[in-house]
């Protein structure tokens, strides 16, 4: 399952994931990670929750980010939830057709490996795609 939380910059999409996090940890029964650009939601996500710094990596494109993800399952066959926040800035990249395939590799990678994943992204959701509005 894939969930998009879409918005313009301060439209409350980080506070939502935060919400989305702590219910997680509460109500899941697996390991949940969080990817984010920065390390600024340190205080706000429950330390039970691997929290990464994608500045810490050059995240160039998507298919290193499959490949992080790939890489961070099979390192830990528990994960249930994978929040990713900002995924087009963490790999500087626009909405656009790699964009979508991306969200829908991680739709056919949820399903195989039973993944959930939540993620933002700072775009006016007026400009949402067909392909893209099905994960709101």
């Amino acid at each position: 399952m894939v969930r998009l939380i879409m918005g313009l910059k301060g439209s409350g999409k980080t506070k939502k994931l935060i919400e989305l996090v702590n219910e997680a940890v509460e109500t899941e029964h697996g390991d949940i990670v969080c990817i984010e650009r920065t390390a600024k939601l340190i205080h706000d996500i429950p330390h039970k929750v691997k929290l990464i710094d994608a500045s810490e990596y050059d995240f160039n494109g998507y298919d290193f980010l499959k490949g992080y993800i790939s890489g961070l399952y099979s390192a830990n066959y528990d994960i249930t939830h994978i929040f990713i926040d900002g995924v087009l800035s963490i790999i500087r990249k626009d909405v656009d057709k790699e964009a979508e395939d991306f969200f829908e590799w991680c739709e056919d990678f949820g399903i195989r490996e039973h993944i959930k994943f939540t993620m933002t992204i700072s775009v006016d959701i007026n400009l949402a795609t067909e392909r893209i509005s099905k994960y709101f």
